[in-house]
This record gives structure tokens, sequence and C-alpha cells, in this order.
């Protein structure tokens, strides 16, 4: 398979997760037991003890994935302006960003090929609403309250019908989609994998906030592309509704959350900079690589000739 390996060397290999392959499908298999809503059971101690093993494994992974994109944060400003006018910079120049696979995908791709995109994307979706949640916790005021309102625009604003998570999952199942973790790019549970570490694990707090407030500036572009596909293949407007919100919603999601989050953040304390840094580079690094591969796989069967030059 060509396509994105960036991330193919980081993090602690064992025989159990020889490989990024199996690194990020045994932690992608963690994540789903250990955000699924449970009871108590007499092997508690057994699933304490596999936790720290995974947290290890986890903590492994970001801290290399940190320390391989150290140089390109090392410089930013600290300043909220500053800081500000840089991170806005990353929708137009960040890794990832006027990827051909959007445009492909919007004047060319079959209905079969979007399908497949979308079953890759469902399953390594880690559930923004939830991970504003447990990033959230304990923020400071202004931020939270950010936090809170982006929140309670993904709880359809306390409609079970508006609710985003549940709005995209309608619409695998009418596609008729079946995403799961044994069958989707490790490129993509890797993406989802960093999500989740972020805003589960408190050290990463500032890294969630940047990685989720970047997910908000780039992703209209992107999904509007998508809606455009769907359209195009005959997808009902009603199907398609998850797409068409997120184009127009998380343009204004964006300037709220630079204004409303970053900037009271970074005023209170301009070390926290390189940390929301971090985040925002390591999701789009994520991205890049998910198209990579994307790209690898449906444009091997639409451009065969380039692709067996390679």
């Amino acid at each position: 398979m060509f396509g994105g390996q960036r991330l193919a060397n980081l993090g602690l290999f064992t025989p159990e997760f020889p490989d990024a392959e199996a690194l990020h499908r045994g932690l992608a298999h963690w994540n789903h037991r250990r955000m699924a809503v449970a009871t108590p059971t007499a092997g508690w101690r057994a699933e304490v003890a596999e936790e720290a093993r995974m947290k290890r494994l986890e903590g492994e992974f970001v801290e290399q994935f940190r320390a391989s994109i150290a140089p390109m944060v090392a410089d930013l400003p600290t300043d909220p302006d500053g800081f500000i006018a840089w991170f806005e910079d990353l929708k137009a120049f960040g890794p990832g960003q006027g990827d051909p696979l959007f445009d492909w995908l919007e004047v060319e791709a079959s209905l079969e090929d979007l399908k497949w995109f979308l079953t890759q994307e469902a399953a390594g979706e880690a559930g923004f609403d939830d991970l504003v949640a447990l990033t959230q916790v304990k923020l400071s005021d202004r931020a939270k309250l950010e936090l809170a309102r982006n929140y309670w625009d993904e709880m359809g604003r306390g409609n079970a019908n508006g609710m985003h998570g549940p709005m995209l999952t309608r619409t695998t199942a009418v596609l008729g989609l079946t995403p799961t973790i044994d069958f989707t790019l490790w490129q993509s549970l890797a993406l989802a994998n960093a999500m989740t570490a972020f805003a589960t694990t408190r050290r990463y707090t500032y890294q969630s906030v940047g990685a989720l407030g970047v997910v908000e500036l780039t992703a209209p572009g992107r999904v509007a592309l998508v809606d455009s596909g769907l359209k195009r293949v005959g997808v009902a407007p009603e199907v398609r509704k998850y797409f068409a919100l997120h184009a127009v919603l998380d343009v204004e999601h964006s300037k709220a959350w630079n204004a409303e989050a970053l900037i009271p953040l970074v005023t209170e304390n301009p070390d926290c900079a390189r940390h929301i840094a971090e985040g925002a580079v390591m999701r789009l690094i994520c991205g890049e690589q998910c198209f990579d591969t994307y790209r690898a796989h449906l444009w091997a069967h639409a451009h065969p000739l380039v692709y067996a030059a390679e």
C-alpha cells in the first residue's frame, strides 16, 4: 500500500504490537473499550493493569510524535495576536491543506469511492462532542464557556435530531456503510488515537485545545467538497446534512474558538502557546497521512498507470 508513512516509526513496538498498524489497531480497540459505558466487575484489577500498559504505549507514541514536530513550533509567537495569526495561517499552509483528494471527491469520484472514503472517516471518528467535553475539564472560565457553547451546538442545542454524532451515524446507515476498526487503515486509526490521547490525558489538555481548534479552522472547505461530491452522485440532501451543516457552522465555530478559547488561554499563560500549536500541527499531520493513504488506495484504481510507475 502506497501512502502516508510519516508516523510509521513512531511508538514503542513490542511482540504484541510489532509495527504501526498493529499498534494503532490495538490502541483503537482499547480506546473503544475504555470509552464505553461500563459497570463494575470482579476483573477491575486486570483492567487497571491493562490501562497502565496501554497508556504507556499511547504516551510513547504521543511523545515521539511531539519530538518529531518540535522544530515546526520552536519559534512561534507567544503573544496573543501573533499566535492567532500563526494559527490561522495553518488553514493555508498547514500539513495536508489543499490536498487534491478533495477536489477529486467533488468532481470525479464514484459513489463507491465516496462510500469507501466515508467508511474510513467514520471508523476513525473519535467523537468531536465527547472530545470537547473531556477537554473542557478545569479550563479557565472564558475558554470553558466557549467549549460549552461548541458542545451545545454538537448536541443539536437540545434537539436529538440535530445532534451531530447521531447525524453522521444516520448518514453511514443510510449509505449502508459498516465501519470497523479491523478494516480501517491504520493512519485513520492513528488520527483518532491521537485525538483521544489528547482529550483523555490532562497533560495534553492544551494539545487537545489546539487539535480541536484546527479541525474547526480547516474542515469547512473539505466537508463542502465532500457534500458537493455526494450531491453529484445523487445522495439525498437529508443524507448529506452532516456535511452541509459543518461546511457552514464550523466557520463560525472557528472564529469563536480562536477569540474565546485560544486568545484567553495564551493571554493567561503564554507558555501554553507551544502546546496548543503542537496539538494543531499533530492533528494536521495525522489528516495529511490519511489523505495520502486514501489517495493511494482510491487512485490506484482510478489512475493505475500513475501508481504502477511508483
